[in-house]
């Protein structure tokens, strides 16, 4: 039987979450991407609490007049802005079931330039 989008990525959610774990040294950089917007959240499993989070509803983003992969970018410089002050350098990427390009693929090199290493 085949399977529908939705189903699809809640199997390769889980598959990606059975390999993965976010601790408070080396947090889980969760990103969720909607039609119109994308979310990034620092994410530490062993004590169940999110750390961070920036998206495009943020101040800064919103007030940008910029396509949805370079908003995607501008949110993941954001969040390593964030999370360096912070003082977490080191996550591990969670791209929740979504195919690594676009949008996805854009945060991620964006918190790369940022300074977060993963």
């Amino acid at each position: 039987m085949a399977l529908n989008k939705q189903e699809r990525r809640q199997r390769i959610k889980l598959k990606i979450r059975k390999k993965i774990n976010g601790t408070t040294t080396a947090p889980r950089l969760c990103v969720y991407r909607s039609n119109s917007e994308i979310y990034a959240q620092l994410i530490d499993d062993k004590g169940g609490k999110t750390i961070l989070s920036a998206g495009t509803n943020d101040k800064n983003v919103k007030t940008a007049k910029i396509n949805k992969s370079d908003a995607a970018k501008l949110v993941g410089k954001l969040i390593a802005e964030k999370a360096i002050s912070a003082g977490i350098s080191s996550v591990v990427f969670d791209r929740n079931g979504y195919l690594y390009h676009g949008r996805v693929k854009s945060l991620a090199e964006g918190a790369r330039e940022g300074g977060l290493k993963f």
